[in-house]
């Protein structure tokens, strides 16, 4: 699929005729793979769905236009391909390689203003995070890499969870019935373990802004409270992982053990700190930059400052998470340093046990005279057995003062070490006897001490 891409852009390049645009020829190529949406907002609380033409708005008016990457495994510069074909004209290519690069940004390119927060990695993970945004007066077109929580907005509010009071799913519950007495309003299981990952719900705390400083701060809240959510939900898969380690038993820590969970889990909230550190770097100086314009609320500067805070705090947290799953892997490895000692003290006394008969039979597997019990009565040969034996008991000697010999060294220099602080202190104590008993006459010849 790559070379096939190649051999298209190679086309591309070669054809100098304009029959076919540019932005037409990126379409056919990925059509499908990028969503695009389109919104214009009049100032009072009110906004609708308009063509992409990437217009900007007229007075009070302005327009919004968000583009969501696929999370696949493409290459980034298949990435800065997508943006090509939606976002070319009338954007320049460093406008859009502005969006799309990786690490932390924020300045003006080409009179717009341009931040975002784009950590590198694979596209597929969970764990990668792409926000871009270009704001004017009168528009911002923002880029994010899957779908972001929160980020869109909804004419009508549905029916909220919490106006009646739910009953979880239950065993009463099934095959899409329910028994008599039962609750109107039925929350399933893993709708409810959704909801409870989640900071804020799909609607809520979600107005629709009215100026472009508003859209910002919406833009940015919702970036926040995805790395939240995130946190949120790897801290949960802890305390989910402690349970199981108190209850589990060898099997358990032992596939952990070898799935290598933990230090995946580290991986990522390494990966979260990168993110939120990107954020600390950008924000500030997104609230910076913003608070010399004009259209730019002093509310909103005051909403940013509050944002900051929360990353920072959200980093802390992550600081937090990342020592308790170190604690817990530094716990499964002395688990199975422990279980590595306990087979070397079985296989100790194996060797303890088989000890005795490799001494008999290297004793008796001897080829010299004089061996014990073998018959052997030649007189020139009977003291070869006894020689043997006196040499291995002087090889023992010898190592066992090789052994002894540091404990020795070190005793013998305590004891000189202390033997010369005795003399030390005696030789003071006859020098301090010694000038008490100076008479007075001699002693006001001298300096007197003081």
């Amino acid at each position: 699929m790559e070379s096939t891409h190649e051999r298209e852009a190679e086309e591309m390049d070669r054809e100098t005729s304009a029959d076919t645009p540019l932005r037409e020829l990126y379409r056919t190529n990925f059509s499908g793979t990028v969503r695009q949406k389109a919104y214009i907002f009049d100032g009072s609380g009110n906004f609708y769905n308009k063509e992409w033409d990437l217009a900007e708005g007229r007075g009070q008016e302005f327009c919004w236009y968000h583009v969501e990457l696929p999370k696949g495994n493409q290459k980034l510069y298949q990435s800065a391909q997508y943006l090509i074909g939606v976002l070319c004209p009338p954007l320049k290519l460093q406008d859009i390689l502005s969006l799309i690069s990786n690490g932390p940004f924020c300045g003006h390119v080409d009179g717009a203003l341009v931040f975002r927060v784009n950590s590198p990695g694979p596209a597929s993970s969970d764990f990668t995070f792409t926000v871009a945004a270009r704001v004017t007066e009168n528009s911002v077109i923002t880029v994010s890499l899957g779908r972001v929580p929160r980020l869109g907005f909804s004419s009508q509010m549905g029916q909220s969870l919490l106006s009646e009071i739910p009953s979880v799913e239950s065993p009463t519950y099934c095959r899409g019935q329910h028994k008599e007495g039962g609750s109107g309003t039925v929350i399933r299981e893993h709708v409810l373990e959704f909801l409870l990952t989640m900071n804020h719900s799909e609607e809520a705390d979600n107005p629709v802004p009215k100026s472009v400083s508003n859209l910002v701060v919406h833009i940015i809240d919702t970036h926040v409270d995805q790395l939240q959510d995130m946190v949120t939900k790897l801290e949960m898969e802890l305390d989910a992982l402690e349970l199981e380690l108190d209850k589990g038993g060898f099997a358990l820590k032992k596939q952990m053990l070898d799935d290598r969970q933990f230090p995946k889990m580290h991986l990522n909230l390494q990966r979260l700190l990168q993110v939120i550190a990107h954020g600390e770097q950008v924000f500030p100086r997104v609230k910076e930059k913003s608070s010399s314009k004009r259209w730019f609320a002093g509310e909103d500067i005051v909403a940013l400052e509050e944002l900051i805070g929360r990353l920072r705090r959200l980093k802390e947290n992550v600081g937090f998470i990342a020592n308790r799953v170190t604690a817990l892997q530094a716990g499964l490895d002395s688990w199975q340093a422990e279980q590595i000692n306990r087979k070397l003290y079985y296989l100790s006394f194996l060797s303890i046990i088989f000890l005795p008969l490799s001494v008999v039979t290297g004793v008796f597997g001897m080829n010299v005279g004089g061996v014990p019990w073998t018959g052997q009565k030649d007189p020139k040969l009977k003291d070869g057995f006894l020689n043997v034996m006196l040499l291995c008991v002087a090889m023992l000697f010898l190592v066992l003062l090789c052994f002894i010999f540091p404990f020795l060294y070190s005793r013998i220099a305590a004891w000189r070490r202390s033997r010369s602080i005795k003399r030390s202190w005696s030789l003071n104590r006859k020098s301090f006897l010694r000038r008490n008993r100076v008479g007075p006459s001699q002693e006001r010849r001298g300096y007197l001490r003081i």
